[in-house]
């Protein structure tokens, strides 16, 4: 060791320097980076039980002494040793999961239980949540909106109660609360055929959370409304840059009378563009959104939107953790419920 690195910083038991002051505790997903394999695979191997070979048990457990981790810090023994914690995983990004989680705080009060909060980033994978989350004992995870590589907290699921808010990715005794988002595109469709708009186009969501059930009930509403040959789908995403990319490759290709969007802030992204291009809402383009989140409510904003119910989704999803503490064996839920359209100012007839 150099003596500038005596003085500001320290390293770790495999010689890589750790700045002064910013040390952190190894988690199992550092654990399974060092050795190649997949976080559900190390899980395996601290669990003790079958799934994993000798050769890959030796590699795990030689990392982690290495790493210096301590697998005490998972959830083995949570059932045994029941903790009043319950985790929430969510995206500081999405307004709809930041109220979703805000209206869960209460509920879990009035159950006994406190709610850790756990939100990720692009550069703060779900995986690291759950290891600092689980350090905390949480006795169960409330896992909003989760990504498609979540299917890594199966191992988690036999140990933790788990539910999965907006779809459901894991495999094994978890619950799924979600949103029937192919009705809520049906209705945004309906509504504007009733208008009397044909030119519909919808804005995608990629792969987040609902976006598939979206979209296939956009397409299946035009195609029951006879407007098959005017399906149009945009790439597009869950935030107001997405959806200002789509807005401008609608005004490079011909501007559609109506626009539906994959959610809220996809909608804001794409009147913040057709507005600064002169076009007007609703007279000249109609836009509906989805989630009917804080800011389609605002006055400047007045969208119409897809609204789900996210007090009842809170309360289901809380109250579903709790049940599978209490009742491990109780067989899975998968609740869907029917989201309802709310008519505000960004809607009209199509201009003759």
């Amino acid at each position: 060791m150099t003596e500038q690195q005596s003085a500001g910083a320290a390293t770790n038991r495999r010689g890589r320097e750790i700045p002064a002051g910013r040390e952190r505790r190894t988690t199992m997903a550092d654990v399974a980076n060092h050795v190649g394999v997949s976080r559900a695979l190390v899980s395996i191997v601290f669990r003790g039980v079958d799934g994993a070979s000798e050769a890959t048990r030796k590699r795990v457990l030689e990392a982690a002494a290495e790493l210096g981790y301590r697998p005490d810090s998972l959830a083995q023994g949570l059932r045994r040793n029941r903790s009043r914690n319950l985790g929430v995983l969510f995206s500081l990004r999405r307004p709809f999961e930041v109220e979703l989680v805000e209206r869960m705080l209460p509920v879990a009060r009035q159950l006994g239980y406190d709610l850790l909060l756990g939100p990720f980033t692009p550069t703060r994978g779900q995986d690291v949540v759950v290891d600092e989350l689980l350090r905390y004992r949480c006795a169960g995870l409330v896992v909003v909106g989760p990504e498609l590589h979540a299917r890594d907290l199966e191992p988690l699921a036999e140990e933790v109660a788990v539910v999965e808010v907006g779809r459901g990715v894991t495999r094994g005794p978890v619950d799924v609360i979600r949103n029937d988002d192919a009705i809520g595109t049906r209705a945004a469709v309906d509504h504007l055929v009733a208008l009397g708009h044909r030119a519909i186009a919808y804005i995608d969501g990629g792969e987040n959370p609902g976006a598939v059930d979206r979209r296939d009930g956009y397409r299946a509403a035009m195609a029951d409304h006879g407007l098959t040959a005017d399906v149009r789908v945009v790439p597009g995403g869950y935030t107001e840059d997405e959806g200002a990319q789509a807005a401008r490759a609608l005004l490079a290709d011909g501007l559609p009378t109506a626009v539906i969007a994959a959610n809220d802030p996809c909608a804001i992204g794409v009147l913040d563009v057709v507005l600064r291009a002169g076009i007007e809402v609703p007279r000249d383009l109609s836009v509906v959104g989805y989630d009917d989140s804080r800011f389609s409510r605002l006055p400047g904003i007045d969208l119409t939107s897809v609204r789900q119910d996210i007090p009842k989704m809170a309360r289901l999803a809380v109250r579903a953790v709790v049940e599978r503490l209490d009742r491990p064996a109780r067989k899975p839920k998968d609740v869907a419920l029917r989201p309802k359209l709310v008519v505000r100012g960004t809607t009209a007839p199509p201009r003759p």
